[in-house]
Parts: C-alpha cells; sequence; structure tokens
C-alpha cells in the first residue's frame, strides 16, 4: 500500500500544521512569563525608588539636625565664653579680697597664739605667785 503523494503532502502539512501550533503555545507562554517578569521588575523598581525616597527623607532630616546641632554648640561656646569672662572679672575683683583674708587670719592666728601663751604665762606666775605668798603668810605667820 503505497501511499498516494498527496497523502504524504497532506501528512507533512498536518505535521507542520501542528508544530506551527506548538510554537505558537510556546510563544504564548513566554510572552505570559515576559509579562510577569516585567510586572515583577516594575514592582522592584518601584520598592527600590520608595527606598531611594526614604533614604533622602532622612539624609535632609539627619542635615537638618546637624544643622541645629551646630547653632545650639555655637550658643553654648558664645554662653561658655561670656561665664568664663564673668568668672575672670569675678576672681580678678574677688582676689584682693580674698588675700586680706588671708593675711587676717594669719594675723589673728599670730594673736590667739600670743594671747594663749600670755594666758599660759600669767597663769603660770599665779601660780608661783600664789605658792609664794603662801610659804610667806606661813613664815609671817609662823606656821609649819
Amino acid at each position: 500500500m503505497a501511499e498516494s503523494e498527496e497523502t504524504q503532502i497532506v501528512r507533512v502539512l498536518g505535521r507542520l500544521e501542528q508544530g506551527m501550533l506548538d510554537v505558537k503555545e510556546n510563544l504564548g507562554q513566554i510572552r505570559e512569563d515576559f509579562r510577569d517578569e516585567k510586572a515583577a521588575a516594575r514592582e522592584s523598581r518601584a520598592v527600590i525608588h520608595r527606598r531611594l525616597d526614604e533614604q533622602a527623607a532622612q539624609i535632609a532630616h539627619l542635615d537638618e539636625t546637624v544643622s541645629i546641632h551646630g547653632q545650639i554648640d555655637g550658643q553654648i561656646r558664645d554662653r561658655l565664653i561670656a561665664l568664663e569672662e564673668t568668672v575672670k572679672k569675678n576672681q580678678d575683683e574677688a582676689s584682693p579680697i580674698i588675700e586680706d583674708m588671708k593675711r587676717m587670719k594669719t594675723i589673728g592666728a599670730g594673736i590667739a597664739g600670743a594671747i594663749a601663751f600670755a594666758g599660759l604665762t600669767v597663769g603660770g606666775m599665779l601660780a608661783w605667785f600664789g605658792e609664794t605668798a603662801v610659804q610667806a603668810v606661813r613664815h609671817w605667820l609662823r606656821i609649819p
């Protein structure tokens, strides 16, 4: 049974048609995969852009914070300089008074020492005179 040439041609055309349908189906699947990839890429880019926007906002906030801290540091530095000047001025004004107080303290300690020494001397002298007076009165009254 030999097939006719027409039957073979029809059979070949059927196979070709089936192959074309397979190619078309594969092409449809590739297009669908490509659409999915494009959607995923779009989402990924959107996430990256959102993160970049967040980073830009954080950097702007950080710049503002650094600027404010710089201004605060400048104010504190100015106040410290003014405070140093006030302390220096007060120290210059108070140093003569402090020196006078130290000198008065030294003089007071010397006077207190002299008074203590004089008190001891007078006490010693009174004790000696008292003993001598008692002996003189005993001798005068002839009391043994």
